[in-house]
């Protein structure tokens, strides 16, 4: 495959994104770029240095980070200046406040940046987040905007939290999911949108395999219009 093959995966919280990109990018054998776990660390990193609602600081705290993201076993392994933060950034505290950081133009602007830069060197490649196809990659090759009802997003996210066993309730991770939502769609830099000619997969009531199979089928069609050698393993 000569061309680089971009899919973008763009959707609120809860939406199944990650594990659908992480499938969809195993069955390529693409690279696997969790764009949310950029802005948790940088997140993480505000409220280990005491920097929420410190504007200025936030942002030098991304420009110095020099952030590495691995996909490894299943997981989505991010280091910043060679800490690893992988076990630190999914915690309902950084949660609370992703969106407030991520909000902020000047760190979007910096993490788009390096963002580009990943993706530009991949030869295949499926990035998420919530403006890949509206931001980061407008000429992604394939568009897809996640959705699902706010309470199959809310009981996911405690499902993860129980699997990691940590017990939350279902009420106060969906008004978490609401305020995030809030914030993220109604930003003045880069919101929450589906590009115009993005693909709507509603995750509420399907299967992992069968959102991963739309997309694929979705992929095997434009990499054949393109004349481009995709194998699905």
């Amino acid at each position: 495959m000569s061309k680089n093959l971009i899919i973008a995966i763009d959707g609120p919280a809860g939406s199944g994104k990650s594990t659908t990109a992480q499938l969809v990018a195993q069955k390529l054998d693409f690279v696997y770029i969790d764009t949310g776990a950029m802005y948790r660390a940088i997140t993480y990193l505000a409220i280990r240095n005491n920097a929420l609602g410190n504007k200025d600081k936030i942002i030098e705290l991304a420009a110095n980070s020099n952030i590495d993201l691995k996909f490894e076993n299943g997981v989505t392994c991010i280091s910043i200046n060679k800490e690893d933060l992988t076990n630190k950034i999914r915690t309902l505290d950084v949660n609370k406040n992703v969106s407030d950081v991520s909000k902020i133009e000047e760190v979007r602007r910096i993490l788009v940046r390096k963002q580009r830069d990943i993706g530009s060197k991949t030869t295949g490649v499926v990035m998420e987040g919530r403006d890949i196809a509206t931001v980061v990659f407008p000429n992604a090759d394939i568009k897809i905007f996640l959705t699902a009802t706010i309470d199959k997003r809310a009981k996911r996210r405690a499902k993860e939290y129980a699997e990691n066993g940590i017990e939350i309730p279902v009420t106060e991770i969906k008004e978490n999911l609401k305020n995030r939502d809030q914030i993220d769609s109604n930003r003045e830099v880069s919101p929450l949108v589906k590009a115009e000619d993005a693909i709507v997969v509603d995750t509420s009531y399907v299967s992992i395999e069968e959102q991963v199979n739309i997309i694929l089928n979705k992929v095997k069609k434009t990499a054949d219009n393109l004349g481009i050698d995709v194998k699905i393993n």
